[in-house]
């Protein structure tokens, strides 16, 4: 009798975990925004969630952590449900870098001086200046509210520990948000801007949120789970294309090869994957690669994608 693939991670995932959560040791938890610091340097989660609602977790997958770099692919969305591709990719661009998440040399090197793309730091302020509202409070709001219906968990909220240590620290995102309200490029002043950068980026999940708020993007921004469409198609086919193209910082292309998924991570260690028409993935594992990734986080992936042929490519 063959076993079918759903069988096989609900009996091999605990043991692949295991086995992967040693790589930890040679990585990094994040730093330079301190409440990030104490983290676990060997915690490691995941939860994959498909479309009738079955799910399987193994590790520390219950474990609370914030989203970070993951949530720019939903303000993303957020922006062009609010504006359109037209008026989102007049600020931003659609290309990869090549240079860390929170460089500021290629902004400064392009003409016009618009960010490369959405996912780095300097695309994502300006993507969080164009979300719709009266003031950052209330943009704030509408970003809360749509992360929560993705991810069909109500009790979503900030981590206020972590929006205030980013606050006070994030003076290189103080740096680009200046030079690109300088060049008029954001759509709001620096400090309402970076207040909703920062909490969107605190914004507490676990694997199980992250789960579900890609398998909506495994379907093509319908939630199979209740039947409702929750974001248009063509912008999850945006959104999706620079998981791939941009996800994972500058280590994106060696992603692509080693498991060829739409995937975004964050520096909490958090990673957003998916596989699709079949499965949502929410993974965690603070302890990072030189290129900002959590290392268990990606070889896990990287392992499960080549166990069960679900590369792209």
């Amino acid at each position: 009798m063959v076993m079918s693939e759903w069988d096989q991670l609900k009996l091999h995932l605990q043991e692949w975990v295991d086995e992967c959560r040693g790589t930890s040791a040679a990585g990094k938890v994040a730093e330079y925004i301190p409440e990030l610091s104490k983290a676990k340097q060997d915690m490691l989660g995941i939860h994959l969630l498909d479309s009738r609602g079955h799910s399987v977790s193994s590790g520390d997958a219950r474990a609370g952590f914030t989203m970070q770099s993951i949530s720019k692919v939903f303000t993303l969305i957020l922006a062009l449900m609010d504006h359109g591709e037209a008026a989102v990719f007049s600020k931003v661009g659609m290309e990869p870098t090549g240079d860390h998440f929170n460089s500021i040399m290629k902004l400064e090197l392009s003409q016009p001086a618009i960010p490369f793309n959405p996912l780095i730091n300097a695309g994502a302020i300006v993507v969080s200046s164009m979300i719709k509202g009266e003031n950052a409070k209330e943009k704030s709001a509408r970003i809360l509210s749509f992360f929560r219906e993705l991810a069909g968990n109500s009790g979503l909220d900030y981590d206020e520990q972590v929006y205030r240590s980013e606050s006070e620290t994030g003076h290189l995102n103080r740096s680009m948000a200046y030079f690109l309200l300088d060049k008029g490029t954001l759509g709001c002043g620096v400090e309402e801007v970076l207040d909703i950068y920062f909490r969107h980026c605190s914004i507490q999940v676990c694997c199980e949120d992250l789960a579900r708020m890609a398998l909506v993007l495994a379907f093509d921004g319908i939630d199979p789970l209740t039947g409702k469409t929750l974001i248009p198609r063509r912008y999850v086919q945006i959104a999706k294309t620079f998981m791939v193209t941009c996800g994972m910082y500058n280590g994106s292309g060696e992603f692509a090869i080693g498991a060829g998924l739409p995937a975004k991570s964050g520096v909490s260690g958090g990673i957003l994957t998916l596989v699709p028409g079949r499965y949502g993935i929410g993974v965690v594992g603070p302890a990072l690669n030189p290129k900002g990734n959590s290392i268990a986080g990606v070889q896990l992936i990287e392992r499960l994608s080549r166990t069960f042929d679900w590369s792209l490519f």
